[in-house]
């Protein structure tokens, strides 16, 4: 089965992410199919060939969770956080 994930790249601090088609079992830095874009954290710049995006899914390709949240943020809402409670004595 193939999935379109992110593929890290880069330094330590300097990640960035190409974003590829590859089997599913396969290592993260391993192998793929296609390139189809690449997401630097940094500078929040996500690029993607949307054609080549859509022909993959047509496919049967699958988007995976990271991904997923990258492309339609919305759909993914930050979780507001816990509050510490106080330690009884």
């Amino acid at each position: 089965m193939l999935k379109i994930k992110l593929a890290p790249r880069g330094k330590k601090h300097q990640i960035s992410y190409r974003i590829v088609v590859s089997e599913a079992r396969s290592k993260v830095d391993g192998n793929f199919t296609d390139d189809l874009g690449f997401y630097t954290p940094q500078t929040k710049t996500l690029t993607i060939d949307n054609a080549k995006l859509a022909d993959w899914q047509k496919k049967g390709a699958q988007i995976t969770l990271g991904v997923d949240k990258l492309l339609n943020p919305d759909k993914y809402p930050n979780k507001p956080k816990a509050k510490k409670t106080e330690a009884k004595k």
